[in-house]
């Protein structure tokens, strides 16, 4: 049985869309068979890994939440090896809405997504930068959520309501779900503020942070913007080599 990992924190411009890919991609090419989730109608995802949001209006997230189509039948083959994604578009936006009157409107994602789970090593999902109903669905659906940190001076900031959400979540709805981990991203080590953050996190939340950093990384932002994952945009650049071994990492923790 796969195992499904969230990336989610509800602070924008953490890194979060760029984990989420470039994690999935790691993973991936390390010999793992991944499915990428874009549960974030921002669709960054879906285009982050060339593919065009517009073709998730009929086969997307949306869709596939709402019971309308089967996972399975959305499901998109990337350039990545081994990696595939679930699609989405600003249509998902509407989720939020219909689901608030509907029983179980939790479990949703969970029941889309328990017939291929066992296809995959490694499900991902992409949440939005929110603590709406589509990121609840994430949670619930998912084994343990790795939370993305920028190192700066607001990095604590909004974190302390994400673990808030993740303990009702862990009594109310799933309690199986783990903190997978904190990864600190857009790392600087010429700021001493960023080795400071870094010190704080690591201290406050000791065995929780992950020992691998992300650190900031041009590549990172220019490989979206040609579709591709930072793996087979730049295999040798700083990001693809922090990516990998957050990969690494992770397999070595979940074989423990």
């Amino acid at each position: 049985m796969g195992k499904i990992i969230a990336i989610a924190n509800q602070k924008g411009g953490v890194g979060k869309t760029t984990t989420a890919i470039n994690l999935g991609a790691a993973l991936a090419v390390l010999e793992n068979k991944v499915l990428l989730v874009d549960a974030d109608p921002q669709a960054n995802a879906t285009s982050g890994v060339g593919v065009d949001p517009e073709s998730a209006t009929t086969y997307g997230t949306y869709k596939c939440i709402m019971g309308e189509v089967k996972a399975k039948d959305c499901i998109v083959e990337t350039n990545t090896p081994n990696l595939s994604v679930l699609p989405t578009c600003i249509d998902l936006v509407g989720a939020e809405v219909e689901l608030v009157e509907q029983p179980r409107r939790e479990f949703y994602m969970k029941e889309a997504l328990a017939e291929v789970r066992d296809a995959y090593d490694y499900i991902i999902i992409d949440c939005s930068p929110s603590l709406g109903m589509i990121t609840v669905n994430a949670l619930t659906a998912s084994d343990s959520v790795i939370i993305p940190v920028q190192s700066e001076y607001f990095a604590l900031e909004g974190l302390g309501k994400l673990l808030n959400t993740i303990k009702i979540v862990q009594t109310h709805l799933n309690t199986s779900l783990s903190i997978e981990g904190i990864v600190i991203t857009m790392f600087d080590s010429r700021l001493r503020l960023a080795r400071q953050v870094v010190e704080d996190v690591r201290t406050h939340f000791q065995g929780m942070v992950f020992d691998t950093l992300i650190y900031r990384n041009t590549k990172l932002s220019e490989a979206p913007s040609h579709g591709e994952t930072i793996i087979m945009y730049d295999a040798s650049c700083t990001g693809s080599v922090n990516y990998l071994n957050l990969a690494r990492e992770i397999i070595t923790k979940n074989k423990q």
